[in-house]
């Protein structure tokens, strides 16, 4: 009975109201509506169009996956760089059976180098073994962030780094181009591998025992903000 009421209510408050009147509302909500998503949209941040995942042991035992996500239509030559890599099934010819050959608490996690293992080797799979930093329009937002290593200025090979905090010291000096969309507690499991001495080369090696990629099916956006699991 309560219902039937609320529903009589509803009709007479409906036919008080003049047709033009209710006809501007739903124009206004109509657009309400288109504005809410404009800005969902302006608010969401980079899609995710590749995957690439590393499996991950930490002095010879298995500690898990990371999965990247790497935003593709932002910047497609990195991305391509970086997925191609780590899709190479040979050891020596891309990421598998590469380590993190640097650690850095508090900082990030350096790893890509298949050629030498110590920081000072690597190559892209374009010619001459560097390319162009592509772009700057992301910034190393905080934990989880993917980004080129380089030398300096144009000096981009295989190696990168993901980041464990905020880094904005490094905005606009190294294209970042990923995120780490699951597998924060093997990165953070990295983090704190101890390392030798004062140095940060860790002691128990770190190793990309395998890896792969492929291409999302339905892109989907990640947050401005930093990785959790």
């Amino acid at each position: 009975q309560a219902y039937n009421c609320l529903i009589h209510f509803y009709k007479r408050v409906l036919t008080m109201i003049p047709v033009r009147a209710i006809l501007t509302m739903k124009v206004l909500w109509c657009v309400v509506l288109m504005f809410g998503l404009v800005v969902g949209q302006e608010d969401g941040g980079p899609m995710v169009t590749k995957q690439v995942w590393f499996n991950i042991t930490i002095g010879g035992e298995t500690e898990g996956r990371i999965e990247i996500g790497l935003f593709g239509d932002i910047v497609p030559i990195t991305v391509k760089n970086f997925y191609e890599l780590a899709r190479k099934t040979t050891v020596g010819e891309g990421y598998k059976g590469s380590k993190f050959h640097r650690v850095i608490r508090n900082f990030m996690l350096q790893g890509g180098d298949f050629t030498t293992g110590d920081g000072t080797g690597g190559k892209s799979i374009y010619p001459g073994g560097q390319f162009d930093d592509e772009n700057f329009d992301l910034k190393h937002y905080g934990a989880g962030w993917l980004s080129m290593a380089n030398a300096g200025r144009d000096t981009n090979g295989s190696q990168f780094f993901i980041t464990v905090v905020k880094t904005s010291h490094l905005n606009g000096k190294h294209v970042v181009f990923g995120k780490v969309v699951k597998g924060m507690d093997v990165v953070r499991k990295i983090e704190w591998n101890p390392v030798y001495g004062n140095g940060n080369t860790p002691i128990k090696a770190v190793e990309i025992v395998d890896c792969g990629g492929g291409e999302v099916v339905d892109p989907y956006s990640v947050a401005l903000a930093a990785a959790y699991d």
